[in-house]
């Protein structure tokens, strides 16, 4: 998994980047054989002729990227929501089968404008749900409504598609934490994706011009043709290993393994739109909610 990443302190910041704690990862280099990120070069960037993709709504954590998020029936004065990695919760990464749901937090997040500027600070009041089983997500629940944000900041959030997504779509991976975009395709779907202890399930493969890298993990993975959060980026396989801790392998319906070095993945997060009620209230009891439930 893109692990999130010790932060170290430097005498000096990246333009832009001073809301980020004055710190940046210590692995800041991309691991071997893979392409920097893209530094955004414009507030918003045309993707495709189709939507228009940029920095606006995600946010850096201390060591993750994620965003703010709206499920398709979400109303401008409900509670807000980020978006992050299960690997990235704060209190350490959920074990295999463990699930968490409404725990307090007092987590901070760096709102970003369109052009990746740190505009403000935001601070969640509790983890609606984190888990690394079948997927590998945490959804944080902030005081602030999307109106509020909108009204203090301009910010609108993005919208969690209720769709699965679609082999071939073209998607940018964008990550608040190093203000950078990643441009490529979906190559397709894994059966299941095994990484040390846990396994998830359906997960989306990249072509290869997705290069993420550590401090990646969380970012929002957006189709270009809809404008839509179709998945959260989460890992990639570094040094050729099978299964092992930073290099997931591959698992097909009949069991065998395949291994694919440098090859990037992310968690699909239609799921999400089934398991809330109106209000942004999680009820994993809703028929069609297929999220993994505490035990």
């Amino acid at each position: 998994m893109h692990k999130p990443l010790a932060a170290v302190a430097v005498a000096a910041l990246l333009a832009g980047a001073s809301a980020l704690a004055g710190a940046v990862p210590a692995q800041a280099a991309a691991p071997a054989g893979a392409a920097a990120p893209i530094k955004a070069a414009a507030p918003a960037k045309a993707v495709g002729h189709d939507a228009t993709v940029n920095f606006a709504g995600t946010v850096a954590l201390d060591d993750c990227s994620g965003s703010v998020v709206r499920l398709p029936n979400s109303q401008s004065t409900d509670p807000a929501l980020v978006l992050t990695n299960g690997h990235c919760l704060e209190t350490g990464m959920p074990g295999p089968g463990e699930v968490i749901v409404n725990q307090p937090s007092s987590r901070s997040f760096t709102l970003l404008d369109a052009s990746g500027n740190g505009i403000g600070t935001l601070t969640a009041s509790k983890v609606v749900y984190s888990t690394m089983t079948n997927t590998d997500v945490t959804l944080y629940q902030l005081p602030n409504s999307y109106a509020d944000i909108q009204q203090q900041y301009g910010i609108s959030p993005l919208t969690i598609s209720p769709d699965h997504p679609v082999a071939g779509s073209s998607i940018e991976v964008v990550s608040g934490y190093w203000q950078a975009t990643y441009s490529c395709s979906i190559d397709g779907f894994v059966h299941q994706l095994r990484e040390g202890d846990w396994t998830w399930q359906d997960s989306v493969r990249y072509t290869s011009t997705c290069n993420t890298i550590g401090g990646t993990s969380g970012s929002p993975v957006i189709d270009t043709s809809t404008g839509l959060l179709v998945a959260v980026n989460n890992t990639g396989n570094e040094n050729g290993e099978t299964c092992t801790v930073d290099n997931p392998c591959e698992v097909d319906q009949n069991g065998n393994v395949t291994v694919h070095q440098g090859t990037n993945y992310a968690e699909e997060t239609y799921l999400l739109d089934s398991c809330f009620d109106p209000g942004n209230q999680l009820d994993l009891n809703l028929p069609g909610c297929t999220l993994p439930q505490p035990q």
